[in-house]
């Protein structure tokens, strides 16, 4: 879910009355729930059906109640179903055999002109063809979101841009104003929408009023059409936010690349709803279509749940066996600790970051001191300027604190959102109530993030507004000059760490690094279909083509274009291969909070497109390396057996002590460090045949590390290489993490591993080992 659609929930529900419909309580007879049952080895769907029907009419008094009970059979990828259980027969089901895990199916929520060039990608003035425009039409990016616009200029063929990929088996499939015969063709090779989950949860899609949908693939929302624009979307000239911001020509990081959309989240409560049943259908059918890389812009906040009784983390794991790249967004609950989403191993997690892109607002008061906010107005504005405290009875530009003893009319109201803890929607909402003509939003200068908010609003921060403020309690007739903002790049401190970006680490795999990466997410222009307003607010009746939105959801489909690149340019690399060259090729991201940030903000570091294309070295991961994990949590070899692939001939033994640090990941987290402890990673060589690659290590304070051996011989014979990380602890220390990496260098290729240790140990059982430098 992005920010803006986060904060028009919360605000539209307190100012005007909207009822958020939660999940059907526990209480209910019955509520649909997701049985895992592995791999489906490569049986037909009849038989593979009728095998779920059987298993289920096992709890059900008739076969017929059980095929009315049943959402949907998983047969392509993967085997299971979809069924509505009451709590007994869902026990029932448990403790059958064939049974991996059952799991009620929960719902999930919704987490470009200058981006790319900004990460090095430029699409004109440039001596050579970019590799934008080289790559990436073999590819198909599966996007699972609220499906797409398809008239949107984003969506057209370029003329160059040959068949259809051979390995495309996927549909395009119509339903209401979506006809596939006009809607797809070259560049959106395929549409499907699913809707069981969603209407057995919430009942019959809404058809009518502010909120009707398309029982269709078309894109009600605008979420969809946004992120795979960013994603694949083609070059379009000449495109702007309401005629004069952020001009130039939009198009996704893979313009060539083919797009099929997998339309499973709906509008609901002003916001995308998304039914964990209906995603692993999505999974079920796009790995079997034949998409490359999957991205999905959607998750759930914690608790999370073990891997395998989750949709995405078992749709993504069948992806990634049968090499499909899975891309997801991190969420957007920063900038506590701890909260990150989406962190299996085999998929890549996406933080949300900043570019250099700024839009300058001038303020002139009354006095001629003049202040620059950032904002989207349009026009000049000058008028009156009144400070929240004479409007609100504490000053919060909360609705439940106007004090009702007048409006705003004709006026420009000064909010803190250090008063009341108030967003800029919910302000914004509130003074356009009391008839308020704008409004100057003060903040920390970390979360300074201009956006539309109907009403005219600038962001200035908290010195800014302090400043404004004893301006208003000195003057008889405080008055304000607003003039129309403008768009500047290459001036602000980019790329830095949203500061609603969700951090890490992962709360139920600690020492695997989430989020992976950081990419572009704040402000991004992209397209956006026409039906929909700017803010999705009943009252805004705007209709627009491109538009600005900021989440983590907007950051994930600049991975997924890069991995479409990648991809393209090497075929054989694993979904493992990919994550290792982007993670490890990155560039330094700058402050998103009042701390430096760390890798727990931004992964391995902001993406580098152009680095990760030639890495020089890479951390590879199979299929047997993700059964040693499942191994390290306590999964049986019964159950490993009917998740993997027959075809890949694996040994699956889970005898011995297995651990996730010993996953051949492209970094390396220790969560519970209290002794000397050698770790072992094994890197490929993909560049120069001959090569040799020398070490440097960054320790994390208090730690010593030792890598052996400390260089690295590659050629054409031996092409990849084990070697070992030995950690000390020098310190006595609990419950904080230190930081640190380790870079391989050829003289051309940095290749970045993050180091990230907590100890925990205590003063007298601390190693002095002061006197021994690393390698």
């Amino acid at each position: 879910m992005s920010t803006s659609d986060k904060m028009i929930n919360s605000s539209f529900r307190l100012l005007w009355g909207i009822l958020i419909l939660s999940i059907p309580s526990s209480a209910s007879l019955s509520q649909v729930h997701i049985v895992y049952l592995g791999h489906n080895h490569g049986n037909q769907q009849n038989l593979t059906t009728k095998f779920h029907i059987k298993l289920l009419s096992k709890v059900f008094s008739r076969e017929d109640e059980a095929k009315k009970a049943m959402l949907y059979s998983y047969w392509h990828s993967f085997s299971g179903f979809a069924a509505s259980l009451n709590s007994t027969q869902a026990s029932k089901m448990t403790k059958m055999k064939e049974v991996i895990s059952i799991f009620r199916s929960k719902t999930l929520k919704l987490h470009t002109t200058r981006s790319w060039d900004f990460m090095g990608l430029p699409l004109f003035n440039t001596e050579t063809t970019p590799m934008q425009l080289e790559h990436g039409d073999d590819v198909v990016i599966g996007i699972f979101d609220t499906g797409i616009w398809p008239e949107s200029e984003s969506f057209q063929p370029d003329p160059t841009l040959g068949p259809i990929p051979s390995t495309w088996r996927g549909r395009c499939v119509a339903g209401e104003d979506f006809n596939p015969a006009t809607a797809c063709n070259r560049k959106l090779v395929g549409a499907r929408y699913y809707l069981a989950g969603f209407e057995r949860e919430y009942g019959p899609l809404n058809a009518t009023g502010s909120e009707a949908e398309f029982r269709s693939p078309r894109d009600r929302l605008g979420h969809g059409t946004h992120t795979a624009s960013t994603a694949a979307g083609s070059p379009s000239r000449n495109v702007s936010y309401l005629g004069n911001l952020a001009a130039g020509t939009a198009r996704g990081g893979a313009p060539r690349a083919r797009l099929a959309v997998y339309k499973v989240c709906w509008f609901k409560d002003l916001q995308g709803r998304c039914s964990d049943a209906d995603i692993l259908a999505a999974f079920d059918d796009a790995i079997a279509d034949g998409v490359g890389v999957i991205s999905a812009s959607l998750g759930a906040p914690p608790p999370l749940m073990p891997f395998f009784q989750s949709s995405i983390d078992i749709g993504a794991f069948h992806a990634s066996q049968v090499g499909v790249s899975v891309v997801f967004s991190a969420g957007n609950d920063g900038p506590e600790t701890g909260v990150v989403q989406n962190v299996s191993p085999w998929v890549i997690t996406v933080a949300a970051g900043t570019i250099d892109r700024g839009f300058p607002t001038m303020i002139v008061l009354g006095n001629n001191a003049s202040f620059v906010g950032e904002g989207f107005l349009d026009r000049e504005m000058k008028m009156k300027l009144i400070d929240s405290g004479k409007l609100f009875d504490d000053g919060s530009c909360s609705f439940e604190k106007w004090n009702r003893r007048r409006l705003a009319t004709g006026e420009i109201v000064l909010c803190f959102a250090s008063i009341g803890e108030i967003s800029s929607t919910g302000a914004a909402i509130t003074i356009l109530a009391i008839n308020g003509s704008g409004m100057i939003f003060t903040e920390p200068m970390t979360k300074e993030t201009p956006q539309d908010d109907f009403l005219p609003t600038i962001h200035v921060n908290l010195y800014e507004g302090t400043k404004i403020l004893h301006y208003i309690e000195s003057s008889n007739d405080p008055t304000v000059q607003i003039l129309p903002s403008k768009t500047t790049i290459g001036h602000l401190p980019a790329p830095s760490v949203a500061h609603f970006s969700s951090r890490g680490p992962s709360s139920i795999s600690p020492n695997i690094l989430k989020p992976d990466i950081t990419a572009p997410g704040v402000n991004i222009l992209a397209a956006w279909p026409p039906i929909s307003s700017p803010t999705l607010l009943p009252f805004d009746k705007r209709s627009i083509n491109w538009n600005f939105d900021s989440g983590t959801s907007m950051a994930c489909p600049h991975i997924s274009g890069i991995v479409a690149l990648i991809k393209s340019v090497h075929p054989n690399w694993s979904p493992a291969a990919i994550k290792s060259a982007l993670m490890t090729t990155d560039i330094v991201a700058a402050r998103g909070t009042l701390k430096s940030s760390d890798s727990f903000d931004l992964g391995a570091g902001h993406v580098n497109p152009l680095k990760a294309i030639d890495p020089g070295l890479i951390h590879d991961m199979e299929t047997q390396d993700y059964v040693m994990f499942l191994c390290s949590l306590g999964y049986q070899k019964s159950q490993i057996n009917k998740m993997i692939l027959p075809s890949q001939m694996i040994n699956i033994s889970c005898h011995g002590n297995h651990s996730d640090i010993d996953l051949n990941y492209p970094a390396i987290t220790i969560s519970d460090l209290r002794s000397t402890m050698t770790i072992r990673r094994t890197v490929r060589n993909v560049g120069q045949a001959n090569a040799i690659y020398f070490v440097s290590v960054i320790n994390p304070q208090g730690v010593h590390v030792m890598i052996w051996p400390n260089y690295l011989v590659f050629s054409k014979q031996r092409k990849k290489i084990t070697y070992y990380v030995t950690i000390t602890p020098l310190k006595s220390s609990k419950g904080r993490y230190d930081f640190g990496e380790i870079v391989w260098f050829d003289g051309y290729h940095h290749v970045k591993t993050p180091l990230i240790v907590q100890i925990n140990k205590s003063k007298d059982e601390t190693v002095n080992l002061a006197t021994h430098s690393s390698t």
